[in-house]
């Protein structure tokens, strides 16, 4: 069987009914005709490849994908020849059920057998998203492969508070007080873990304290000046300028995180009653009131740069394959806004530290700026009662033995 796409490409092969699916798939993915063209054409050597190896489509496994890039390296050193290159047409075959789900290796060894576990229990029980479990993930690996004996086996049932200790220590030394501080609380819930599933004593206790006042730092906000040349430094003719301007009018004025920013969608904004929801930390959501500048700047991006899509997240990619932006791309939003403007590399939470003390500025209470950025704990805010200068001016007492 053979089939002519509509970007004039012939696949023949146990793929070829596939071929116009893949096609326009490719285009509602935003690919430009070009990039599309050679997409194809490697789909096009995979049927025939697949033809001659004798392979039904059911049989494309992850090893046989493997086998056909191998055999495409060996005949052309250049061009599209790695697995990242398959994947829009290998999501396409996978989604209509033409070839298998694939499949991820089990866990292999006893620390990432127990690691696997531990996400789990992160995930389901404690109700932490993916990005922040990974985290955690990331020092238990740590900790544990030190607990692996000479053998291979993981050691956990003997292990005792000065071992605990001593790997704090070690680790704090090497590690500013803001990593150290997240390094044991992370270790406190693993070794909690270990002892609930019966892999360990209960050590959560011993692991000791990180020195180090809470919020002794002031939060770094940007000047008033500083903020308009941000908002007035991308180019609003072009559908990605527009997007961006519309995310840091969200950082700005909300406060809003950039994973929060990222994480919107269509449906998130009442038009009618004037509000946003966000989902925050925790899978928490909540309503906020959307503010006039912010709701032009959104109905601006989507009106006349959002492309055409079927995903529902507000912000969209600029370049195929068309999906919704990371958190990743609107921190480099910020960073790319603070070079065309000239001002001081600054990262995403810094324009939350902005709204808040703008807030504050313009007569808002502690408890106003807890509630539109939504901390957990009234004291998490309390730290930017030490940047409302002209308040903290009329509590200052005279220094004795000066003028009154």
């Amino acid at each position: 069987m053979t089939v002519r796409t509509g970007l004039s490409v012939r696949v023949k092969g146990p793929l070829a009914s596939y071929a116009t699916g893949v096609a326009e798939d490719l285009c509602e993915r935003g690919y430009a005709d070009v990039s599309a063209w050679h997409h194809m054409r490697l789909f096009s050597q995979l049927s025939a490849w697949m033809e001659q190896a004798g392979l039904e489509p059911f049989e494309l496994t992850a090893s046989e994908v493997g086998a056909f890039l191998g055999d495409r390296r060996r005949a052309a050193p250049t061009g599209l020849r790695t697995e990242r290159t398959l994947g829009p047409m290998l999501t396409y075959l996978r989604r209509v059920a033409a070839v298998p789900e694939l499949v991820t290796a089990p866990p292999d060894g006893p620390v990432e057998r127990l690691l696997e576990r531990y996400r789990d229990h992160l995930l389901r029980e404690r109700g932490l998203v993916t990005t922040t479990a990974a985290q955690y993930l990331v020092d238990a690996r740590m900790f544990l492969r030190e607990r692996v004996s000479t053998s291979g086996q993981l050691e956990l049932v003997a292990m005792n508070g000065e071992e605990v200790t001593q790997y704090v220590l070690r680790e704090c030394r090497r590690r500013s007080v803001a990593s150290s501080k997240l390094m044991v609380t992370r270790l406190r819930s693993l070794l909690r873990f270990l002892h609930l599933v019966g892999e360990a004593p209960p050590l959560a206790e011993v692991v000791p304290m990180v020195p180090g006042w809470r919020a002794s730092g002031l939060p770094h906000a940007l000047e008033p000046e500083q903020v308009d040349r941000l908002m007035v430094s991308g180019d609003l003719e072009t559908a990605a300028g527009r997007r961006d301007h519309a995310m840091l009018t969200l950082l700005v004025r909300l406060g809003l995180r950039a994973g929060e920013v990222a994480a919107l969608e269509l449906d998130d904004f009442d038009w009618r009653s004037g509000e946003v929801i966000i989902r925050g930390k925790g899978n928490c959501q909540e309503r906020l009131p959307l503010p006039v500048d912010v709701g032009e700047a959104v109905t601006a991006y989507v009106v006349n740069g959002r492309p055409q899509s079927h995903c529902r997240r507000l912000f969209m990619r600029a370049r195929a394959p068309l999906g919704g932006v990371s958190s990743g791309a609107v921190k480099a939003a910020v960073r790319s806004a603070c070079q065309r403007a000239g001002v001081t590399p600054a990262g995403a939470h810094r324009l939350r530290h902005t709204a808040a003390t703008e807030m504050l500025r313009a007569g808002a209470s502690l408890v106003e700026v807890s509630q539109v950025l939504r901390h957990r704990s009234p004291a998490t805010t309390t730290i930017y009662a030490r940047v409302d200068r002209a308040a903290l001016r009329e509590l200052a007492r005279p220094w004795p033995g000066s003028e009154a």
